[in-house]
């Protein structure tokens, strides 16, 4: 395989800090300073790593995992953001997520997320099809959200809400994902308008890259970049995203 190498799922960008771009104004209280303060407890964790040469990275990219963890502590600050907007299930779904995320502010000056990218972002994490997310889930969301902003802030150096697509591409190999060029001309056109790429659909196209990569990651269990799809398996993996 050419492009042996797999995604490191949002990873800080070379030179740029492990910490978490705080949302404003969330329900119980601000969460961290103006635009690059720490966020309380996981917020501000680290994004993982480069992948190891020659592989790609440890299973689920340094994020934590969802099932069987402890219950949230009192003091856990996510854990009462969470439940201001969860439903009466103690779930969220992509129209709850994309209220959250509107009027905590964490897009800033950029454009809010649409609906659709906030389904997707719900997919990335629905290990059971229920299309809602639980309390681990949204945590681990928010952190890959965090890395992700860093990284297209990182190119947007003027704030206009878009990246060049050559931008893009330097920003995907940077995340660790090793696809070829066809692949990455597929990509930037697929997600860039009148030749830029928007906020959302950047985040929209990181969901997707962690979200196949995964797929794909749990049935290549000798990690040689090949594996073989059941049709039903296949559309199944990728449908759902």
């Amino acid at each position: 395989m050419a492009y042996p190498g797999y995604g490191g799922y949002g990873g800080a960008m070379p030179g740029m800090p492990h910490q978490g771009m705080p949302p404003q104004g969330m329900p119980g209280g601000p969460m961290g300073g103006h635009m690059g303060g720490p966020m309380p407890g996981h917020m501000g964790g680290p994004m993982g790593g480069p992948p190891p040469q020659g592989g790609y990275a440890p299973y689920g990219g340094g994020y934590p995992g969802t099932y069987g963890a402890p219950p949230p502590p009192a003091n856990d600050p996510m854990w009462g953001y969470f439940t201001a907007i969860a439903g009466q299930d103690g779930e969220i779904d992509a129209e709850e997520l994309q209220k959250c995320l509107t009027q905590s502010g964490f897009t800033g000056s950029y454009t809010p997320f649409s609906l659709d990218t906030c389904r997707i972002m719900i997919a990335m994490l629905d290990r059971d099809y229920t299309g809602k997310m639980g309390f681990n889930e949204f945590k681990n969301l928010f952190t890959a959200l965090n890395g992700w902003k860093q990284n297209f802030m990182m190119f947007d150096q003027d704030r206009s809400g878009t990246v060049e697509p050559h931008e893009m591409s330097q920003a995907i190999n940077a995340m660790g994902y090793r696809v070829s060029p066809q692949a990455l001309n597929a990509i930037i056109k697929r997600y860039n308008k009148a030749g830029r790429v928007y906020f959302d659909d950047y985040v929209a196209c990181c969901v997707k890259l962690r979200a196949l990569t995964d797929n794909f990651r749990q049935r290549d269990t000798m990690q040689q970049g090949s594996v073989t799809f059941q049709y039903d398996d296949f559309i199944l993996c990728t449908m759902a995203i």
